[in-house]
Parts: C-alpha cells; structure tokens; sequence
C-alpha cells in the first residue's frame, strides 16, 4: 500500500463522521457530500505527516468549507425569506418496545451517523437561522466536542469569542427548538391520530392533537408557489391538514432524522416528505419537503414495508 493509498483508507474510517457534520451544517445532504469531497481533495494536497489526530484536522477542514459555503449564501442573498425544510433523512420505522432512539435496522454506519443524537428537522430549521460562525460554533462544540482552541481559527476569533459565539447559539436553539418525545410507540399514537383526522375531514379531531402554537413549515420549491411557507396556530395548521386528505391514502409511517414522520406516496413516486415533532403527545411542529425537485435526490430504500 503507497502513501496515498494509505492515506485514503483513514479518510474513508472518517468519512460518516465528516458528512454528519457537513449535515448538520448545511441541512443539504448533497452540499454535504460535496465537503466531504472537498476535504478530501484538501487532505491529498497537504502535508500531514506532523498531525497527531487526523480526526480532528479533518473535522475543522469540513467546518471550515461548510462555513465558507455558508457565508457565501448569505453574501449572494441565497437565503429565502421563510427558512427552507432541510433534507430529511429517511429510515424505516420501528417501534417495537417504545424506547428512544432512531429505532432504525440495518442502518449503514453513514446513515447512523447522520441520525445520531436525534437531530430533528425542526431543531435543523434553528440551526439554518443562526448566524454562520455561531452556526460553526455550535455544530462543532456542542454536537461535536470540538474544544474552542481548535473553533476560534477556523472563524477567526480567539478561543474566549468562539465561545460566546456558541453560546449566543445554544441560547437561541434552547428558546426554539423543542426537546421532542422520546417514545417511539407514543410518537407513532400521535401521528395515527392525526392522519385518521386528515383523512376524515375531522376538524375537532386535529385539533385535540396540536398544539396551541403548531407551527407548519412547507418547503414546496416552484410546484405550489400559493402555498404559503409558515403558517402557526392550530387553527390554521389544521385547515391546511384537511387539505391532506385527497392524498391521506398514500400516507406511510416512517422515521424522519429518527423522529416520527411521514413519507406520502402516490402512483409509486414520492409525494411530500413530513417530520413531525411531538412534545407532551402534541404535535408542535410539523416539516413538510414537497419539493419534487429535491424529493428525487433523497433514499427512500430504507422504507420497505414499513406503514
């Protein structure tokens, strides 16, 4: 085996954990992949002989690219002005025993990785509202444990700056992320009730399973642009819930960023992709991708039988 050879299979036993922090990043699952071969390419051009943990080096390189990503968007006015669902990753449900975690099987190490540590649409939708450096700063320290010495280059601040920058971060994410249930059977009791009341049109029955300040985020790219992005309340999520019921039928349970969701299909091709997250057995926030565009790069294998 030359050097480079070498070289490629470390890479490779990194490889998940890079693109989990790309993701976590970017909440673009192909961007990702495009930093993660970034940092390769960065990796193969640089003298690493003296790095002591190629881990870390790794880590702060794939930080440093989504951060430039990141600031680019921004300078180019990419951002839209509702923020956009994240890619949603797809596994297939089980809820046998009722326990937390992803409750996924035969999960590849890359795809345990992207679920790890419940990283919900909703808390990722947070994410995308943080400045990019607090962004970083957050991703790499809390999600991560990336020590603030090695954050504070990478955005150009001292160690003691990287460290408000993230705290200033986790303040907002505690203030709008919602910790979601941890029961997978209970999530799933949830989620059944609300598509029984899509389907049957049963307005008081959506209702009783919302929460009072539900907030529906609809990412529906150019296919339905009267759709409005947000809307909040119950009252208003629910009358857009009944809008569901023509395609109800083609609902199927399945796990989203190891949460309770729901993947609707239709004629054999994907419909709309939705996470849901349940806190207290109501439903507070629901992310709903329906943008055909996108739902065609995403990996629905996963899903089998399940639903």
């Amino acid at each position: 085996m030359d050097e480079k050879e070498f070289l490629a299979k470390r890479f490779e036993e990194h490889r998940a954990h890079l693109r989990a922090v790309a993701y976590r990043m970017l909440g673009s699952l192909s961007e990702a992949d495009d930093a993660v071969q970034e940092a390769w390419l960065r990796l193969s051009r640089s003298d690493v002989s003296d790095v002591a943990n190629l881990g870390g080096w790794l880590t702060t390189v794939v930080g440093r690219v989504c951060l430039d990503l990141l600031r680019t968007r921004t300078a180019r006015g990419e951002e839209p002005f509702d923020v956009r669902v994240p890619d949603p990753v797809i596994s297939s449900a089980t809820v046998g025993g009722g326990s937390g975690g992803s409750g996924t099987d035969g999960t590849d190490p890359e795809q345990q990785a992207l679920l790890a540590d419940a990283v919900g649409l909703a808390l990722l939708v947070v994410l995308q509202t943080l400045a990019p450096a607090e962004r970083l700063a957050f991703v790499l320290h809390d999600m991560f444990g990336v020590p603030f010495d090695e954050i504070g280059p990478v955005v150009g601040r001292t160690p003691a700056a990287a460290r408000q920058l993230a705290s200033r971060a986790r303040r907002r994410v505690r203030n709008t992320a919602a910790v979601p249930d941890s029961g997978l059977v209970r999530q799933r009791e949830v989620v059944d009730a609300f598509l029984a009341a899509a389907r049957d049109g049963d307005f008081e029955a959506l209702l009783a399973v919302l929460d009072p300040d539900v907030v529906l985020r609809a990412d529906t790219g150019a296919g339905f642009p009267g759709l409005a992005r947000t809307v909040r309340g119950a009252h208003e999520v629910a009358g857009r819930a009944l809008a569901f019921r023509r395609t109800a039928h083609g609902a199927r349970y399945a796990l989203v960023n190891g949460a309770a969701g729901v993947v609707t299909v239709v004629d054999g091709a994907p419909l709309s992709v939705m996470g849901l997250t349940v806190v207290g057995g109501k439903i507070v926030a629901i992310d709903i991708l329906a943008d055909p565009e996108r739902l065609r790069g995403l990996d629905l294998t996963a899903l089998g039988a399940d639903g």
